[in-house]
């Protein structure tokens, strides 16, 4: 097996049925279990209160916002966001031994998991051509070989510059700032795998590429719809708001192809009653569709909504905002007229009598807030699908008004603001014209690689560097074997990262690891203490400040990082005074000011408790659109023929994970204990296939003639629709096709991936 997969190994399965509420006790207990696994209980306190509050430091997990006025003084931070510190802060530290006690080899043989738990990486290591072993390399010497290989290469475009959601917002200005100048727009982020589908969707549709609500309208809502999301295990403190959004009268609709635990009862541990065991129930109508049903489900809503209409007219839709603010509706209802109602609601696998108690719960009702994260963005038809979602809100007036709006609920921490800053591929004319009236450079013009094209030039061998500040590239990106092959065929790879991931075990014929702080860390620069800002889901740029002392001197910070690496790339002729922006942070913040709209006195507004909102048009009815006005979509409902001996699978986390990151190996929510490898499926397909639960199978993929094998998973039996699957990723992502995209934003369709099921040679 491939060093870039996860190896095959059993660790003794545990079932038992799924967790019927979310929450309460048993995450309290977790997250001090997994604090104490990693640091002492003062580090772990000092840490945990500092987390999520308007003077401390945001949370590594996700972007879900913190409240505008009071915030919890207990713990305003959810079961996985106390792992993600504990991953973060631990106080295991990786040192030169450590790198010389396990070659490449060694490590390549660990899993993910094992690979994460091994600690942080105290030191800058090289690899050189051939080694077995990385080796410690001083900063400059690091610095000088970047240099040294990017000034070698014919065009800087054969140079790759990835991003993750982490990175702080003046880390990723002066990422991007450093790449055009250098000469090159390729800066592929996390983005391009997540939310790329909301952006270009919400861009064309309402005019900008995220989402328009504030937890305020949360609580105001009337109904909200969950779409493709898991809020319990991916957004927990999502609960919380959802629990006083139903406390406040609101509806919840809830649509995805598993029962998932957070979506149906939630045990606020912070409430008497949560203590106490007495749940909240969250949704109201569950809505269990097919695999990518939810464009059928979304139009059966639409035509039922388009019925009620005509048998009440002006009853239903808004028809002075339509008139008012949007164009295409004419074209839109005609094409509603031409669908089926009966044939839409069997394409979404959802029953008949559920589909028409959702209708009728959004009949007379026009604060309506629709939330939607993975199970929406990474399909062939995502931006298709988020524009029905628009669509449905556009009949009822639900945008630009309180209480109403879109809401995709971004992944990663700062994911959204590595894009505000530039972070992107495919930057507008004016974001360039700018860079360069205040730096008197010009950019690159044209457009750089995304993801997808960027794994593509590398295995061409048309990218012969690659930069990754954060993340865990391999274990992220689709078709593991083709991305690692791509990756060996780098002269160079960089790796800026806390900790130890599989990305560093597969390499190119050089590797670099520059360890950098994490939030927790402080961060001092000149002896003073600096901070860094975020941008959370819903807009709000706020600062970050760690509380920890690092775990070692040889740290740098991602600006530090930057700004260094600029200075040997760049040098004398750089028209960006980096040493500047690296003595303090308020300069780089002043260089954002000048470059970004709506950092007006960013200094002054961001050192304000809580920091201060992004302009945002569609929140006040404005649509930034070609024509003006927030536009609906016509588009058909994509099927997926499939042949008797073939089902549809979706990748999925864990309860243990966040992203590629491994916490542990239980997903308490589904009941399945100590194991990663297995696949949910239903238990009329185990049977018709001649299967029984605990089986040990392999999984196939076919896609463009090639065979792609992902080895030894055990069945469970799920609740789960008839030719649906679901695996946990990385492990799966082997079976994920580089060529599998979503049309326009070219998103990997990791939510619909075609296998089939083999019986495995694997004992358990």
């Amino acid at each position: 097996m491939d060093s870039a997969e996860n190896p095959v190994r059993f660790t003794g399965i545990k079932l038992g049925p799924p967790k019927t509420v979310a929450a309460g006790i048993p995450a309290v207990v977790s997250s001090m279990r997994h604090i104490l696994e990693e640091m002492n209980a003062f580090r772990g306190m000092k840490a945990l209160l500092e987390l999520n509050q308007k003077d401390g430091f945001d949370c590594p997990g996700c972007a879900w916002p913190d409240p505008d006025d009071e915030r919890s003084g207990i713990a305003e931070y959810c079961e996985n966001g106390a792992k993600a510190v504990a991953e973060e802060a631990t106080t295991k530290k990786l040192t030169p031994d450590f790198f010389a006690q396990y070659s490449i080899d060694e490590l390549g043989l660990l899993t993910d998991y094992e690979i994460g738990k091994k600690g942080r990486i105290a030191q800058p290591m090289y690899l050189a051509p051939d080694a077995t072993h990385y080796a410690p390399i001083s900063w400059e010497d690091a610095y000088q070989l970047i240099a040294r290989h990017l000034h070698q290469l014919a065009s800087p475009d054969e140079a790759i510059f990835y991003t993750s959601g982490r990175t702080s917002n003046e880390a990723a200005f002066l990422y991007q700032l450093m790449v055009r100048e250098y000469g090159t727009n390729n800066l592929p982020d996390c983005s391009n795998m997540c939310h790329e589908s909301s952006g270009v969707a919400l861009g064309e549709s309402l005019g900008i590429g995220k989402g328009s609500v504030t937890l305020e309208d949360i609580y105001e809502a009337e109904v909200i719809i969950i779409l493709g999301q898991n809020p319990g295990t991916n957004h927990p403190r999502m609960l919380t708001a959802l629990q006083k959004a139903k406390a406040n009268g609101a509806t919840i609709i809830s649509v995805n192809p598993l029962r998932e635990t957070g979506l149906l009862n939630f045990l606020n541990p912070q409430t008497v009653k949560g203590v106490l065991n007495i749940k909240a129930h969250l949704t109201d109508i569950f809505l269990q569709v097919k695999i990518n049903g939810d464009m059928a489900l979304l139009k059966a809503l639409a035509l039922l909504l388009l019925q009620q209409e005509e048998r009440a007219p002006g009853t239903v839709f808004d028809q002075p905002f339509i008139d008012a603010n949007t164009k295409g509706f004419e074209a839109y209802i005609a094409h509603l007229k031409t669908q089926t109602l009966s044939q839409l609601m069997a394409d979404s696998g959802v029953a008949p009598e559920l589909i028409q108690q959702a209708a009728e719960a959004l009949f007379h009702k026009k604060k309506i807030i629709a939330c939607w994260a993975m199970g929406l963005t990474q399909h062939k038809n995502a931006v298709d699908t988020i524009r029905e979602v628009v669509n449905l809100l556009l009949l009822k007036g639900s945008i630009g008004k309180p209480g109403a709006g879109t809401c995709p609920v971004r992944g990663h921490s700062n994911v959204q603001g590595d894009r505000t800053m530039g972070i992107y591929e495919q930057p507008s004319a004016a974001f360039l014209e700018k860079i360069q009236s205040v730096y008197g450079f010009q950019p690159p013009q044209e457009h750089g690689y995304d993801v997808v094209h960027a794994i593509n030039a590398m295995h061409r061998g048309d990218a012969k560097v690659f930069m990754a500040m954060g993340g865990n590239f391999l274990s992220a990106t689709p078709d593991t074997l083709y991305t690692a092959q791509a990756l060996r065929n780098c002269e160079l790879t960089v790796h800026v990262s806390t900790k130890l991931n599989r990305s560093h075990v597969v390499h190119g014929k050089e590797a670099l690891i520059l360890p950098c702080l994490g939030r927790s860390d402080k961060d001092m620069q000149q002896n003073e203490q600096q901070f860094v800002t975020c941008e959370n889901s819903m807009g709000v740029i706020q600062m970050s400040k760690g509380n920890l002392q690092p775990v070692s001197s040889a740290l740098k910070s991602e600006p530090a990082i930057v700004c260094e690496l600029a200075t040997a790339l760049l040098g004398e002729a750089s028209h960006v005074p980096w040493a500047t922006y690296a003595l303090h942070y308020d300069a780089i913040r002043d260089a954002i000011e000048k470059v970004i709209p709506g950092f007006d006195d960013y200094n002054k507004r961001v050192r304000h408790p809580g920091g201060f909102y992004l302009p945002n048009g569609a929140r006040k009815g404005q649509f930034n659109t070609s024509t003006g006005k927030a536009n609906f979509n016509v588009a058909a409902v994509l099927t997926t023929p499939l042949a008797i001996d073939e089902y549809m699978m979706m990748t999925i986390r864990s309860h243990d994970q966040f992203n590629t990151t491994i916490y542990g190996l239980d997903d308490r929510y589904r009941g399945v204990y100590h194991e990663r490898r297995v696949i949910f499926m239903n238990p009329a397909d185990i049977a018709a296939a001649g299967f029984h639960p605990g089986d040990i199978v392999d999984l196939y993929n076919y896609h463009g003639q090639t065979e792609r094998v992902a080895y030894g998973f055990i069945i469970v039996s799920f609740d789960i629709p008839e030719k649906c699957t679901a695996t946990y990723f990385p492990e799966t992502n082997v079976l994920v096709p580089v060529d599998s995209v979503a049309a326009k934003s070219n998103t990997p369709t990791s939510k619909l991936v075609i296998i089939k099921i083999k019986s495995s040679n694997i004992k358990n």
